[in-house]
């Protein structure tokens, strides 16, 4: 199987957590010993009171809250990248339970420094209950997909139905492998090479084919329609034996061909036989067995017939008829005549 082309964990740069936290011991030693003082104490002179909530905020307020949510979240992406990469290194975890638990450390992550950003800018969280509300509103309505592709992508995880490099089979026709599983999609890579982001609700609420949920074999279906002059107890011999002999074919179940209809033209056969791994694809078995089967149809004269078709005339006009009409000129309507005029 070709490995992944998206991993597991994207780490953008080993050194970032080095230089968020150089920039974060830079800056606080400027908030310490530098010269802020002063620029604190005329920022504060410049207050607002908001009576919804019965908050104070000041120019400094707002400038150490916009550097506070910053850090914050630079702090939040570097820790959940940190578990991340000490997670993936853990071989004992399967995929799903891997993504799962990432993903869960992240979401735990940003909910605690969101609240420790609250505590830096001195909101009480009791005033949080309109935004709350508001907050509630906002996914009933706005982020219903969002949300839905959220609890979709926890429950894919969860239960394991859908993991990485299982080969699935959309409602639309679509196949492809799984590279990567988020709470909001599922990126599959098609046999051509495309990349596609599937909501997790999709996945949830549609038709999907694993076909590799419990057992990575699968069988192929081979028709083959042989001349009613051939042999066709050979011809099924044949076919058994170019399945048989082909190196990606099952021992078990052993390969079944079936007589399925003596049709106008030819004897119709079904071959049916497994392969192993359909992850590799099927139809490369399959070409090379009809190869096989053509070749061995060749060495010992079994022909595959064209369509064919007898055509029986019950009423055939005689000869003499068929010649005066063949002779006898269109008739011209009385009455009717070709007047030529001389300029």
């Amino acid at each position: 199987m070709n490995e992944p082309l998206i991993p597991e964990l994207k780490i953008r740069s080993a050194r970032s957590p080095l230089i968020v936290a150089l920039i974060l011991v830079i800056l606080s030693g400027l908030f310490l010993f530098g010269p802020f003082d002063e620029l604190r104490i005329w920022l504060e002179q410049t207050r607002w009171i908001m009576p919804a909530v019965g908050y104070e905020i000041s120019l400094w307020k707002i400038v150490y809250g916009s550097v506070a949510v910053i850090f914050v979240f630079l702090g939040a992406v570097v820790l959940s990248r940190l578990i991340a990469t000490a997670l993936g290194r853990v071989d004992s975890l399967g995929a799903s339970n891997r993504t799962l638990l990432i993903k869960g450390a992240q979401i735990t992550v940003y909910a605690l420094l969101f609240l420790i950003m609250l505590d830096l800018l001195g909101i009480d969280l009791t005033t949080l209950t309109v935004f709350g509300g508001a907050l509630g509103i906002g996914i009933g309505f706005g982020l219903q997909k969002i949300t839905s592709n959220f609890i979709s992508g926890i429950i894919l995880l969860s239960e394991k139905s859908v993991e990485q490099d299982d080969l699935l089979e959309l409602d639309d026709g679509t196949f492809g492998f799984v590279r990567e599983t988020s709470t909001r999609y599922t990126l599959l890579e098609t046999f051509d090479g495309k990349e596609i982001l599937v909501p997790n609700e999709d996945l949830i609420t549609s038709r999907v084919v694993n076909w590799t949920y419990t057992r990575p074999n699968g069988r192929i279906q081979i028709d083959v329609g042989v001349s009613y002059d051939s042999d066709i107890m050979l011809a099924r011999d044949l076919m058994l034996a170019a399945a048989s002999e082909h190196p990606q074919c099952s021992k078990q179940p052993a390969p079944q061909c079936f007589l399925i209809a003596f049709a106008d033209s030819s004897v119709n056969f079904t071959l049916y036989f497994w392969i192993d791994d359909i992850t590799t694809g099927r139809r490369g078995p399959q070409s090379e067995v009809m190869f096989a089967i053509w070749d061995k149809f060749a060495e010992n004269g079994i022909t595959i017939p064209f369509p064919q078709r007898d055509l029986h005339v019950k009423n055939w006009p005689a000869a003499d008829e068929v010649r005066d009409a063949a002779h006898s000129g269109p008739k011209q309507d009385e009455g009717h005549s070709d007047v030529s005029h001389s300029g």
